[in-house]
């Protein structure tokens, strides 16, 4: 059986806001109602590795929009992420962002 992935919608260029019922949840709801909703899709398939699954999921786009708001600065964005600027290096190549 071939491993399961989570459907990431794609974003333009510019990443979206999200809609205004995401804005009022706190971020812990929406990745838990989020993650119930990939465990229901998957039925009756038992997920693999799910936890580096979802880390690698979310860090891409974190990576990405924490980098816009930094418009593009290094140093900003690995202060904004509290990580080394090393560190943020290695994290953008990996993801080739």
């Amino acid at each position: 059986m071939k491993p399961v992935e989570l459907a990431v919608a794609e974003e333009p260029d510019s990443v979206r806001m999200p809609d205004v019922q995401a804005k009022d949840q706190p971020l812990a709801q929406c990745v838990a109602a989020t993650v119930r909703r990939y465990l229901d899709d998957l039925g009756d398939h038992a997920p693999t590795n799910l936890h580096q699954l979802l880390l690698e999921q979310l860090e891409k786009p974190l990576l990405a929009v924490v980098m816009e708001k930094a418009r593009g600065n290094r140093c900003r964005a690995a202060e904004l992420l509290g990580i080394n600027r090393n560190t943020l290096r290695k994290k953008l190549q990996q993801y080739g962002l």
